[in-house]
């Protein structure tokens, strides 16, 4: 099967282009949003080629993946096709409601392909489709999968370790306020994007916390395992795809009791809470006792490969594709 789709989410993509088909990825002179291409700090394989919108007219393709309701406009500009009616479509829906400006107060978001009946929507997770009011769009779910990096953890280093993109701008929504109590109890380091001003915007000791902005995922990962414990304080998103990959490496967890969190971390994995003190309390239990976080990661690592393996993941997208293609 020949399936279109833009790069919009390097990790979500890396996982799905291991697939059985041939991808195609838009690419443009500027690689911006319209045409990013294939990634660069991601392992892809052959079958996810660039092509540009000029030749996207001479390719068969079988199916669209839509992500953003941008997708829909490019199809037609540059395909002349109507998702949906021309062309099978899917509209993958990476995020929580209520992230986006215009999206509306939660709960009662109305997803921007509500209206119709003719492209159905795959949430990533089953909270995100039960927040969402999909209307009269047919809805699934399809959990993540995870390229698994390999059990890795060591905790050698007595830190704790955070993911977040842009936590300067985002503030609130992923937890950057919560940064210095934790900070507070334990040496923290900060891996993503977007981290210039993180230090100054929380009043941030740099000798209590490091950032590593951007890192290439795979060297990213072997720093993560040297930590002795993930702490995921995010108040409002879809479901980090980086907590699930501190899963598979083995980490223990500690993070907030909301969204999807709850479904994804079992009990034995770590400690979810809403009570930041909790939280923090059970910081200093992992730096302090690392067998404790040794077997909590393992605890993890067991429940991450039974529900967000690869293999499961390609499956359903599979089922769900060739639905659509019918």
């Amino acid at each position: 099967m020949r399936v279109l789709l833009w790069h919009v989410h390097g990790s979500w993509t890396t996982a799905f282009v291991q697939g059985r088909h041939e991808y195609l990825l838009p690419v443009t002179p500027d690689r911006g949003p319209d045409g990013l291409g294939r990634a660069r700090t991601w392992d892809w394989p052959a079958s996810a080629r660039e092509v540009t919108p000029e030749a996207l007219r001479e390719e068969d393709v079988d199916v669209v993946v839509l992500q953003r309701t941008r997708d829909l406009e490019l199809v037609r500009e540059w395909m002349g096709r109507e998702p949906g009616r021309d062309l099978p479509a899917v509209f993958l829906e990476h995020n929580a409601p209520g992230l986006e400006p215009d999206d509306g107060p939660v709960p009662h978001t109305r997803h921007p392909l509500a209206d119709r009946s003719d492209i159905p929507v795959a949430h990533v997770t089953h909270f995100n489709r039960l927040f969402y009011d999909n209307g009269r769009a047919p809805t699934t779910v399809i959990e993540h999968g995870i390229v698994d990096p390999g059990e890795r953890w060591t905790g050698e280093l007595a830190r704790a370790a955070v993911v977040t993109n842009e936590p300067v701008r985002r503030g609130r929504t992923v937890g950057a306020d919560l940064l210095p109590g934790l900070a507070a109890v334990a040496p923290v380091d900060v891996f993503g994007m977007g981290l210039t001003g993180l230090h100054e915007r929380y009043g941030l000791d740099p000798a209590r916390v490091g950032l590593f902005d951007d890192p290439p995922q795979a060297a990213m990962h072997a720093e993560l395992a040297r930590r002795r414990v993930y702490v995921h304080p995010v108040r409002w998103t879809s479901l980090g795809l980086s907590l699930l990959e501190a899963m598979h490496l083995g980490m223990p967890v500690v993070g907030l009791a909301t969204t999807e969190a709850v479904e994804a971390v079992p009990r034995e994995a770590g400690v979810l809470s809403t009570d930041p003190e909790r939280l923090w309390s059970a910081v200093r239990t992992f730096l302090h006792d690392e067998d404790a976080a040794g077997l909590a990661g393992k605890a993890a690592r067991a429940a991450a490969l039974e529900r967000y393996g690869l293999q499961r993941f390609l499956t359903d997208w599979d089922r769900l594709l060739e639905e659509v293609r019918r």
